[in-house]
C-alpha cells in the first residue's frame, strides 16, 4: 500500500510541476518576446535566442545572446512573477570558444547562412581576408559578426580563429589586394602547378614578398603559394588611393554587367541587389550595410518625392547625383508598413544599374528602351558619397579593421 501512495505522490508532484512549468512557460513567453523586441529587433544586428525548458523537475533559462542588459531584465521580470528558473544563458562571444573571438576569411568567398547549415537561406558573403568576431559554435558551424556588422552563421572551415593577441600579430602583417576579377593562389610559380585556391577581386591577403613577376603570399589558415604581382597591390596603396567618386562608382558596377543575380550574393561569382550595391562601394573604399532594408537608412536623403508622387520624369529626378541608391518597395498604406524589397544605384539620366535577374542597365522613364517595370514603386533616394565615418551607417575601409 505504501508503495502505491508513493508512486501516487510522484504522478501528482510531477503533474504538479508540469503544470507549474506550462504556466511558467506562458509567463515566460511574453516577457520573452518583449524584451527580445526592446533589446533585439533585428536578428542581423544582435542576438538573442532564450528558451525556458524543464529538465529534471528543475526550469532553466537556457540559449545565448550578445545583450546582457536583455538578460537582467528577463530574470527580473520572470521573479517579478513568481518564477525563478536556473540562469543557464551563454552571454556572448561564448566563454566555450576559450578566447578564440576572432577571426578572418580564409576562403575567396564565404557564404553565411541565417541558420547553421548548408540548407539554410544565404544571408551574405564576404571575401578571404575579412575581419569577423566569432559570437558561439554550433557543430561545425560559427555565428559571426562581419565587418559591416551583419551577423549569421558561416562553416568553421572558411574561418581561421584567432585570439585577440594573434589577431593583432596578423594585423600588423603587410598584405595584398586582389584587383583582378578572378585570379589564382598557385602552389609554385607556374600557371600550370596545382591551384591553391582561388581568388577573387576584394580579397586580401598576407604578402610575403615578390619574386619577379610573382607574389609570394599566404592564406590565414596557413596555406602559402604564388600569385602573378599583376594580379595583386599593396593593401595599404590600395587603401589611400581608394576614392568612391560618382565616376568610380558607376565604372566599378558596369563590370558586373551580365553577371547573375544570387541572393546572398556580393561579390563577382554573383550579386544580389544590395550586394552590387556594396560591391561598387567596397571596392572604392566605403563598406555598406548588407540589405537594401539597411542600406536605406544611411548616407543621406535625397528628395525624390516628385517621382514618387507619380511626375515620371527626369526633371523629377533632378536632385539626384550618379552613384545615389534608390530604393523600391511597397509604400506604407492602408495600415501596412513600408517595406523596401530592392535597391539600384543612379547612373544619371534616368538611369539605373541594378541586379534584376542579372545585372543589367535600365531606365527609369515610362516609354524608354530598356524601361524597368519597377520604377514605379520608388520609395526613397540616399545619397552615400562623402558620408563615410560621420555616424550615419556607412565606413570607410580605413576604420573597417582591414590592418592596423
Amino acid at each position: 500500500m505504501m508503495k502505491k501512495y508513493l508512486l501516487l505522490l510522484s504522478a501528482a508532484l510531477l503533474c504538479n510541476v508540469t503544470l507549474f512549468a506550462q504556466g511558467a512557460g506562458m509567463l515566460f513567453n511574453k516577457i520573452n518576446t518583449e524584451v527580445k523586441a526592446k533589446y533585439a529587433p533585428d536578428s542581423r544586428d544582435k542576438t538573442y535566442n532564450v528558451s525556458l525548458i524543464e529538465k529534471d523537475g528543475k526550469l532553466l533559462l537556457v540559449g545565448s545572446t550578445t545583450e546582457k542588459e536583455a538578460v537582467e531584465e528577463l530574470v527580473a521580470r520572470l521573479a517579478d512573477g513568481g518564477i525563478n528558473p536556473q540562469n543557464r544563458i551563454d552571454l556572448l562571444p561564448s566563454k566555450h570558444l576559450k578566447g578564440k573571438t576572432y577571426g578572418v576569411v580564409c576562403m575567396s568567398t564565404a557564404s553565411f547562412n541565417n541558420d547553421p547549415g548548408f540548407s539554410a537561406e544565404s544571408g551574405t558573403q564576404a571575401l578571404m581576408g575579412m575581419p569577423v568576431r566569432i559570437l558561439e559554435e554550433n557543430d561545425d558551424w560559427y555565428r559571426c559578426v562581419n565587418m559591416e556588422g551583419y551577423t549569421a552563421w558561416v562553416i568553421t572551415r572558411s574561418i581561421a580563429e584567432m585570439t585577440e593577441e594573434e589577431y593583432d600579430a596578423y594585423l600588423a602583417k603587410p598584405k595584398v589586394f586582389v584587383t583582378k576579377k578572378y585570379s589564382t593562389l598557385y602552389s609554385e610559380k607556374n600557371v600550370n602547378s596545382l591551384p591553391v585556391s582561388d581568388l577573387v577581386w576584394g580579397c586580401i591577403l598576407i604578402d610575403e614578398g615578390k619574386s619577379g613577376s610573382w607574389r609570394k603570399v599566404s592564406v590565414t589558415d596557413g596555406r602559402t603559394g604564388y600569385v602573378p604581382a599583376s594580379d595583386v597591390i599593396d593593401l595599404n596603396v590600395w587603401m589611400k588611393n581608394a576614392q568612391p567618386t560618382e565616376k568610380n562608382i558607376i565604372e566599378t558596377a558596369k563590370q558586373f554587367c551580365g553577371f547573375p543575380y544570387v541572393w546572398g550574393g556580393t561579390s563577382v561569382k554573383g550579386v544580389d541587389c544590395s550586394g552590387l550595391s556594396k560591391s561598387a562601394y567596397f571596392l572604392n573604399g566605403y563598406v555598406l550595410r548588407r540589405d537594401a532594408s539597411q542600406q536605406v537608412k544611411t548616407g543621406d536623403s535625397v528628395d525624390v518625392h516628385k517621382f514618387v508622387e507619380g511626375e515620371f520624369t527626369k526633371e523629377a529626378l533632378g536632385n539626384l547625383r550618379p552613384g545615389d541608391l534608390l530604393f523600391f518597395g511597397r509604400k506604407a498604406e492602408n495600415g501596412r508598413r513600408e517595406r523596401v524589397t530592392h535597391v539600384a544605384i543612379y547612373m544619371g539620366d534616368g538611369m539605373i544599374i541594378h541586379s534584376s535577374n542579372v545585372v543589367r542597365i535600365n531606365s527609369l522613364i515610362p516609354g524608354e528602351k530598356d524601361y524597368y517595370a519597377g520604377a514605379k514603386r520608388l520609395l526613397k533616394a540616399r545619397r552615400i558619397i562623402g558620408t563615410a565615418d560621420q555616424g550615419k551607417g556607412v565606413m570607410s575601409v580605413a576604420k573597417a579593421g582591414l590592418t592596423k
